[in-house]
């Protein structure tokens, strides 16, 4: 048996866990520079303030529902995912966690009686709301994508109370058919409507396709997407989440800058987070594309970007740095004001099939990187870094509604006062 267990609008209910104030209050997360809507709690969805739209656009929509508007507070979203997936971990004989407010359960040596997960799945929604304050949805099934519906209908479904299960004919029928094809996991808006074109418009209809026909017209994805969802297992973790074979770290800047130190500084920070997540997945990177722009919105448009080449496959932040400030002066020009920037990691390949270049000594330091991801993970990111990475922080974003950091800062873990 597999199980789901999904945050419910996880960034905005993680703003609510040390705020007990606005915990039954209308809550809305932006994105970067409070460009546009993230999250929606429940409550403020139940005012139809909709997602992914910008907020200037809906800023008097919601100042006339008394909504509360809130930064994205990255750290303080780690730091609760972290102690949130700890707490869903114990339930289980093997988790993955899949993203930061999602996790994968599969269970082996668990096998209560029938409907009894109805019970484990409360208990588990229990035991996170008590130790973390955060609201989950829990969906349970024989293979990972029906886990994924049941999830789906747990959440979003009339009739379920925060825990679907699919160990039957009749609950998967009963499920399958009041979900549509997008609402699958992997399938997606682009290939629903292919899916519509050939008169399957839900779960149900796709389940009933045999799976090599769905195989020839699309992939072999669908293959084990049909299959699955007929209760036969076809993914494994790995299946789950691939090695990326690119990998970008880019951002547009609070407010326009001009200095090349603060370009550059930006520059290096980009990398940083490249290298950090090249290693993290044991990738090196042959090549390394570098830009730098000002907004479309400008008089005249500018955009620089170069592609650096290195001499032998690398994840070393150091070595990346210096590949940014040997070109830096070919992507720079003064007068311009620049709004984004970034870097991308391309032709990426494994780090255990490297092969050495008799004529180019690498320059590396593996030791030294191991230290720096090792620090960084027990004293929280961005402890340790590189100097030129912290010459100019004038161009970080803009979070002009940011809540404390309750966790990672001690100047704001919360004070409780007894008189």
């Amino acid at each position: 048996m597999y199980a789901l267990v999904d945050a419910v609008a996880f960034y905005a209910s993680a703003e609510k866990v040390f705020d007990p104030v606005i915990r039954s209050k209308p809550v809305v997360v932006l994105t970067n520079n409070d460009g546009c809507i993230c999250a929606v709690c429940p409550i403020a969805r139940r005012l139809n303030i909709p997602k992914f739209v910008p907020y200037f656009k809906v800023k008097q929509l919601l100042a006339q529902n008394n909504v509360v508007i809130r930064s994205s507070n990255y750290e303080l979203y780690a730091d609760l995912s972290d102690k949130m997936m700890n707490v869903i971990g114990r339930f289980c004989d093997v988790q993955h966690v899949y993203s930061i407010d999602e996790s994968f359960l599969h269970f082996n040596g668990y096998t209560p009686v029938i409907n009894d997960w109805f019970a484990y799945g409360h208990t588990i929604r229990r035991t996170v709301w008590r130790e973390t304050k955060l609201p989950v949805g829990v969906g349970f099934g024989s293979t990972a994508t029906l886990a994924k519906a049941a999830n789906h209908a747990a959440k979003k479904l009339s009739g379920f109370n925060g825990v679907a299960v699919i160990n039957c004919e009749a609950s998967r029928k009963a499920i399958l058919q009041r979900m549509s094809c997008q609402d699958i996991w992997g399938i997606g808006k682009r290939l629903a409507k292919k899916l519509k074109v050939m008169n399957i418009h839900t779960a149900w209809q796709l389940a009933q396709q045999n799976p090599n026909s769905m195989r020839r017209a699309f992939s072999v994805v669908v293959e084990r997407t049909v299959n699955e969802l007929n209760g036969i297992p076809c993914l494994n973790w790995d299946d789950v989440r691939q090695d990326k074979r690119e990998i970008f770290s880019t951002r547009s800047f609070g407010e326009r800058i001009y200095e090349p130190t603060a370009l550059k500084t930006a520059l290096i920070n980009h990398v940083t987070v490249v290298a950090s997540k090249l290693r993290k997945q044991k990738s090196l990177t042959k090549q390394l594309y570098i830009f730098a722009a000002s907004s479309s919105h400008e008089s005249v448009f500018y955009k620089k970007s170069y592609m650096y080449t290195f001499a032998s496959p690398t994840n070393d932040t150091c070595v990346m740095a210096n590949a940014v400030s040997q070109v830096f002066e070919q992507i720079y020009q003064p007068g311009i004001r620049y709004y984004k920037c970034g870097v991308g990691a391309l032709e990426l390949i494994a780090q255990q099939f490297q092969q050495d270049d008799l004529f180019n000594e690498r320059t590396d330091n593996p030791p030294l990187m191991n230290c720096l991801d090792a620090i960084n993970k027990r004293y929280g990111k961005g402890m340790l870094s590189l100097a030129s990475s912290k010459l100019n922080e004038g161009w970080h974003m803009n979070r002009n509604f940011l809540s404390p950091q309750y966790t990672t800062r001690w100047r704001d873990i919360p004070k409780i006062y007894c008189e």
